[in-house]
């Protein structure tokens, strides 16, 4: 009797391990290919070899780059390489992006950036929010950019118990941020266990000098986040639930959740086109490529546009899509004045015009 006790409790593990198995595979859209979609007069951005994971450009066209971030289970063609903050003048003919010199006393060597975000103050001065994964923990990093000299002086370092895993992040004042959790966890082996089981128990963190507090929770693996340009609603995308989440942003910087915009693939970091409000989305048509890296069937690379995201009916057009050929695993697109810039995970960067 407790043979067969034991065989059906057996049976039944192993039922369950296959169907998050399959529940796995449909969330990373394992199965998923796609076909290409060009844009005329692009090219690969000189001087960004290995990822550019988030993309943010200043009103005068400055564009910061998030390059060479280490991630465990991905990928990396410079894996003993630390990473830095790049920048790219989009107003300049012959377009590089250049290295931005870091003040002393920043620890150089462990520099891991994630997300990123601009904020600039009333005076005038612009701030860059990095999120950071130094031995592969969890910070903010909060710098002032000083353009006379192209450099950043590091002003300080946020670590939290409420921001364990930090994925993304969209500064809202000098000091103050809403930033996404991907994971509950930060043991690596509860990280991946989280993933597989479906827990739901990623959320997004708000943070002033003031205070540190869970204003959004319940999702699957909250990705990137950014807020529109009226500063009244924030915008979070659920990578592996493939959704879009529009929240209202309240006077006490609380959350609610105003509505969720299904999408067909897994989607990265979000950024707004400033001339219309639409969300450009960097996406992987096939995560599990991403995870699983084959340089004879690469990640391939996708960009959304969502237009008219609190109507009834949004629109969604396909900007950008490549099997990989050209670029392989976009994770964010972001845009200015029909310039698209469309950056990796650890591949490359491309440069197109609208």
């Amino acid at each position: 009797m407790g043979r067969l006790v034991g065989v059906t409790l057996l049976g039944i593990a192993l039922a369950l391990l296959g169907e998050r198995f399959l529940a796995l595979r449909n969330r990373l859209k394992a199965s998923r290919e796609i076909e290409s979609i060009d844009l005329p007069n692009c090219h690969l951005i000189k001087g960004i070899e290995t990822g550019s994971e988030d993309i943010d450009i200043l009103p005068n066209g400055l564009a910061f780059f998030s390059v060479g971030l280490k991630y465990p289970g991905f990928h990396s063609f410079a894996p003993d390489k630390p990473g830095g903050i790049l920048m790219m003048d989009l107003n300049d003919e012959n377009l590089r992006a250049l290295e931005l010199r870091i003040s002393r006393g920043f620890n150089l060597a462990s520099f891991n950036p994630h997300g990123i975000s601009t904020f600039i103050d009333s005076d005038d001065t612009v701030y860059l929010f990095v999120v950071n994964h130094p031995e592969f923990k969890s910070t903010v990093e909060i710098f002032k950019f000083e353009e006379e000299d192209n450099s950043l002086l590091h002003l300080k370092t946020i670590q939290h118990e409420l921001l364990p895993s930090v994925n993304d992040i969209i500064a809202v004042g000098p000091a103050h941020f809403y930033a996404t959790n991907d994971h509950y966890f930060s043991d690596p082996f509860l990280k991946y266990l989280e993933i597989y089981v479906n827990l739901h128990w990623t959320n997004v963190v708000y943070s002033s000098p003031n205070e540190v507090k869970v204003v959004a929770e319940g999702f699957d693996s909250a990705n990137g986040i950014n807020i529109s340009p009226d500063k009244k609603y924030l915008y979070v995308a659920d990578a592996l639930a493939h959704e879009i989440h529009v929240l209202e942003k309240h006077p006490n910087m609380n959350l609610t959740q105003l509505k969720v915009l299904k999408l067909d693939t897994v989607v990265d970091n979000l950024s707004i086109d400033p001339s219309s409000g639409d969300i450009l989305i960097g996406c992987h048509p096939n995560a599990q490529k991403l995870l699983i890296y084959d340089p004879n069937n690469p990640p391939s690379s996708e960009v959304l546009r969502i237009q008219n995201i609190l109507s009834e009916k949004p629109t969604v057009t396909t900007v950008y899509a490549n099997n990989g050929s050209v670029l392989q695993g976009s994770t964010v697109a972001s845009v200015y004045e029909r310039k698209l810039l469309i950056g990796t995970l650890y591949h490359r960067a491309l440069y197109c015009e609208l």
